[in-house]
Formats: structure tokens, C-alpha cells, sequence
């Protein structure tokens, strides 16, 4: 289901979102701060940049780009999202954000290349990312007509659906798809649950948690989020999401780390401690990050 919007911009603000998006000249968070008005307007122009964005040099701003197609909701993005998830010689995390995004339109026609994909991409994260789409697009199938429109807390389009209430925190930490559940609970004992899951053998399972803890902004995961950032062994997907958790968290720590790792060797990692604190600055000069910003950015 897709967001509607009173609001409509100029068709020069949006031809200026589109060339700043895909503006290679431009300072990554420059770009991010068009990425992320763009994902709240519809339309040819906007889904073009993002579809375009998400073959960018710049794996960081691609693997966004895709992700904020599956937020958006926008079947007729499916075809290139398609072709991303095909095309080998993109980053794994560009690839697995292209299976989430069809995951998360989750339309059946998706089916058919998410098993191919499942079965032949050399990715573990990639592999695993086709299974939960797979499984989401099959659930989504069964729930009911309010259950199938509920927006999350959250206002994102997750890669599972969460799990019943009712189940104890001890169940729940160890059923991948509660961990929507245990964020949308947001108690001590979830968030607990939330950070052990850090340790788990899946780097796509960790990248998840990491992006949970963001969304949460709770200041009692920074340790785990902090040594995650640090691990250079670790997968880089997973720091990158470290990153922008720490930057949605913002305490003084944090803060310092960030500035730290924006020389990270590793692109993915350094740029997202860029933009992470680019954002902070806009957020703390009382400005908004976004170009545009609107209310109800997705379904």
C-alpha cells in the first residue's frame, strides 16, 4: 500500500532532487539528503534517479537506494529491481537490498527469481535475504485485510512480519522474525534480547538487529553497537548499520566514534559515519536533513 501526500513539489525541486541524487560530485550525505526526499514523492522522475542511484559506484548510496524502492512500495520498480538482484557484479549488499525490496512490495510475480536467486547467488546474505522475501510474500498471503495494512510504529515496510504478541522474551529472541516484535515491545527485557542477538552466526541477522537498535535510539545498546563498529572483521554491511544506530543514539561516545571511522578504509563504513553525522548536525542546528520532509513518508 502505497502513502498518499497533499503535498506535491515543484517540478524543479524535483529535478533538482534527481541531479543531486546521482551527482557523483556531490558529498555522500549531500546525495543521501536528496535520496531520502525522494522516497517520499511517486511519480516516473523519482523512481527513475532512485533505480538509477541504485547502480551507483557508491555501494553505500546504491544498497539505499534500493531500499527505499521496497519502502516506497512501487511495483513498477520490480523490473530493474530484477535485474539488480541478477546482475553478479554488484556488492552483495546492493543485491540484498534489491531481494528485500521485492520482498517488501511482495508481489507473487517476484517469486519465480527470488528461488533462482536463493538457490544460485554466491552471497550467504543474499541467499538468506531471497528466503525471508520468499517467506514474506507467502505470510502476506495469509494475513487478514487490517493486519496486511498495519503500519509498523516504526513507518517501515520490515523484511518479516512480526511474530503474535504473547510470547515471553526468552521465545521470542530466538525466532528470527520476532525480532520486529521485540522492537515494536521496546521494553528492558527486549532490548536485551535485541543486543544479544549481535552474536548470532548470520551477518544478515546482525545487519537487522544493528538497524533495529536505530530505530529504538536506545542509549543501552551502545556498548554492543560501538564494538561492532570497531570489529573490523566484521561483515561491512553490519557496521554500516552499527553506524547509523550510533548516529540515531548520539550520545557523546558515539558521537566520537563516528568521527573516528569516517576514515574507515572500507567505503560502506566510512560513509555511513559521514552521513550519519551530517545528519546530527543538521538535526542539532534545528534543521531538517531532508530537503523535503513529509509527515507519512511510506506505507
Amino acid at each position: 500500500m502505497e502513502a498518499s501526500s497533499a503535498f506535491e513539489p515543484s517540478p524543479e525541486m524535483e529535478r533538482f532532487l534527481c541531479e543531486r541524487l546521482l551527482d557523483a560530485k556531490q558529498p555522500i550525505a549531500e546525495r543521501f539528503r536528496a535520496l531520502f526526499s525522494l522516497r517520499n514523492l511517486r511519480g516516473d522522475a523519482p523512481r527513475r534517479a532512485l533505480l538509477q542511484a541504485a547502480r551507483d559506484s557508491s555501494n553505500l548510496l546504491a544498497h539505499e537506494a534500493a531500499f527505499a524502492l521496497g519502502q516506497m512500495q512501487d511495483a513498477q520498480a520490480i523490473p530493474a529491481l530484477e535485474s539488480v538482484l541478477k546482475d553478479l557484479s554488484l556488492h552483495p549488499i546492493v543485491r540484498h537490498e534489491a531481494a528485500e525490496a521485492l520482498g517488501a512490495i511482495g508481489l507473487e510475480k517476484s517469486i519465480p527469481l527470488l528461488e533462482e536467486s536463493l538457490a544460485a547467488d554466491p552471497a550467504v546474505e543474499v541467499q538468506e535475504t531471497c528466503e525471508l522475501a520468499l517467506r514474506r510474500i507467502e505470510e502476506q498471503k495469509n494475513v487478514s485485510g487490517a493486519e496486511s495494512s498495519t503500519i509498523s510504529p516504526f513507518l517501515s515496510v520490515d523484511p518479516a512480519l512480526p511474530a503474535k504478541q504473547g510470547l515471553s522474551v526468552d521465545q521470542l529472541r530466538y525466532l528470527f522474525r520476532a525480532l520486529f516484535a521485540l522492537r515494536n515491545d521496546g521494553g528492558d527485557a527486549a532490548v536485551s534480547a535485541i543486543v544479544a542477538a549481535l552474536s548470532v552466526k548470520s551477518a544478515l541477522l546482525r545487519h537487522e538487529v544493528a538497524y533495529v537498535l536505530g530505530q529504538l535510539q536506545n542509549k543501552a545498546a551502545s556498548d554492543a553497537l560501538s564494538t561492532v563498529l570497531k570489529n573490523v572483521c566484521e561483515h561491512p554491511m553490519v557496521r554500516h548499520e552499527a553506524a547509523e544506530a550510533l548516529g540515531s543514539i548520539a550520545d557523546q561516545e558515539s558521537v566520537a566514534l563516528l568521527e573516528e571511522f569516517a576514515k574507515d578504509p572500507e567505503p560502506i563504513v566510512s560513509q555511513s559515519c559521514e552521513v550519519a553525522l551530517s545528519m546530527l548536525e543538521y538535526e542539532r542546528s534545528g534543521k531538517s536533513f531532508e530537503f523535503l520532509f513529509l509527515q507519512t513518508p511510506h506505507a
